[in-house]
C-alpha cells in the first residue's frame, strides 16, 4: 500500500471513530503531544490530554455527543516519507442539551509516520464558508 493510501486509511479510521462516537478509539488516533486549534475554543490545545479534558467538559456541561460525521472533498499531500497533510470538509451531527445540530466545517489534520503507523499530530478546524 502506498503512503497516500495509508494516510487515507488512517484518516478514515479517525473520522469513522469520531462519527460513531467511539471516543477512546478516536483519541487513540492522535499522538500524546498532538495539538489542536478549534475556532469554537479560545485556547490552543497543546496535548491530547488537554483535548480529552475539554471533551469531557462538553459531555458534563452540555451532554455533548457526536451522532455522525461525513467526510468529503478529501486531499492528501505527502510532505516527506514520514509527514502528510490531510484536508477535507466535514458534516457532523451532534447532540447537546440544546438539541441536535449539523455542523459544517473544514479540517486539516497533519499525520506523522511513527513506529510504522500514521498518527495524527495536529488538527485545525474552521467553519465552512
Amino acid at each position: 500500500m502506498s503512503a497516500i493510501e495509508e494516510v487515507r486509511q488512517a484518516a478514515a479510521t479517525l473520522v469513522t471513530n469520531f462519527g460513531a462516537g467511539r471516543v477512546p478509539q478516536y483519541f487513540g488516533c492522535f499522538s500524546a503531544d498532538a495539538d489542536f486549534i478549534f475556532y469554537t475554543h479560545n485556547e490552543h490545545l497543546t496535548s491530547r490530554v488537554a483535548y480529552e479534558e475539554l471533551w469531557k467538559s462538553w459531555e458534563a456541561e452540555i451532554n455533548f455527543k457526536v451522532l455522525s460525521c461525513t467526510s468529503s472533498d478529501q486531499h492528501i499531500r505527502l510532505l516527506s516519507p514520514t509527514a502528510a497533510v490531510f484536508t477535507h470538509n466535514v458534516s457532523t451531527t451532534v447532540s447537546t442539551t440544546d438539541g441536535t445540530d449539523v455542523v459544517l466545517e473544514r479540517e486539516t489534520i497533519v499525520f506523522e509516520l511513527i513506529n510504522g503507523s500514521w498518527i495524527a499530530v495536529h488538527e485545525h478546524l474552521s467553519p465552512q464558508p
